[in-house]
């Protein structure tokens, strides 16, 4: 026996159509077999090749397992990167994941399959909540970016309409990311807001921070709150008001505190244990001051990743938030 939930993007179909597109190996007449002697159920009861597939209906199936491995034999290049993910939230419409370090977001030169957006496309596939074959004009795909060596929350979107919606949210503003690093020393005042003009090195990767405007330069507001102190090093979180390349990172280190492990903004050998940058996209809130249209749900809602996965308090002196 096996089960498949109807997600969003399946629903409105006839039940003949959606096990045509499901189960392409299996002939038609066996199809109409199965579905008359109750071998397919729709919620755990009898159903007719003509129903209509709703969201959240529970198919089970009392059919042969090759029809099931059959879809699996095609070959798609998001299958090759893992379908595992650590998942903080999910609904029919979105997926918050928790994107540990050292993991891409996108493909790049170097890593030729395996990315986040690769194995949420995997992860949906394998839900039978994305098939390539029917969706020509959609693939699950990412609302926001972070570096290859931060962790934490990456929105991915599941349907079209979440993704033009989500993008507009990003670009207006109204997603709230709030980021914990480690930095060196104690920034004092313990809360401020920092202006400046950061100018990107192409070639470098690198970005320095100016007081003035300058050609090239954009307009850069990181607020930041320090949680606690030691002396050497400070346990701080990080809202960003305008998102640029490596904001946190170079902003925090053109005050005099870098973020520990940061290889790029920091002279200071960092720990033998800590291989990536200190710093962790933690919450998300979703702030909509406009219509969201069928994600107005989540208005107001806010997400934090479980503590435990922050490496770096673990590694640290510093104690996970209550």
């Amino acid at each position: 026996m096996k089960t498949l939930t109807i997600g969003k993007n399946d629903a409105g179909q006839r039940l003949d159509k959606f096990l045509q597109k499901r189960f392409p190996t299996m002939p038609k007449s066996m199809m109409y077999m199965y579905i008359r002697k109750k071998c397919v159920k729709r919620n755990g009861r009898k159903c007719d090749i003509s129903d209509k597939l709703l969201v959240g209906d529970v198919l089970t199936f009392f059919i042969k397992d090759e029809f099931f491995d059959a879809k699996k034999e095609k070959s798609y290049e998001f299958m090759k990167a893992p379908a595992k993910l650590d998942i903080v939230y999910e609904d029919d419409n979105i997926l918050l994941i928790d994107k540990k370090p050292g993991v891409i977001v996108h493909q790049d030169k170097s890593y030729h399959f395996d990315s986040l957006v690769a194995r949420v496309q995997h992860y949906l596939y394998e839900k039978g909540e994305y098939d390539p074959e029917t969706e020509k004009a959609f693939s699950p795909a990412l609302v926001n970016r972070i570096d290859r060596n931060t962790g934490g929350i990456v929105i991915a979107a599941k349907n079209a309409e979440s993704l033009r919606i989500l993008n507009q949210k990003m670009k207006d503003r109204e997603l709230e990311k709030l980021y914990l690093c480690l930095v060196r020393g104690t920034p004092k005042p313990k809360e401020a807001t920092l202006s400046g003009y950061a100018v990107k090195n192409e070639s470098k990767n690198k970005v320095t921070v100016l007081g003035h405007p300058a050609n090239g330069a954009k307009e850069i507001r990181t607020r930041y709150r320090v949680l606690q102190s030691d002396g050497k090093s400070s346990l701080v979180e990080v809202e960003l008001l305008t998102g640029r390349t490596h904001q946190i990172r170079a902003h925090m280190a053109s005050i005099g505190h870098p973020l520990v492990g940061d290889s790029k903004y920091n002279s200071e050998k960092a720990p033998g244990d800590f291989r990536y940058q200190a710093l962790y996209s933690y919450k998300l809130v979703f702030r909509f001051t406009s219509d969201a249209g069928i994600l107005d749900y989540l208005n107001g809602r806010e997400f934090t990743v479980d503590m435990k996965n922050i490496w770096f308090l673990r590694q640290s002196r510093m104690k996970a938030l209550s």
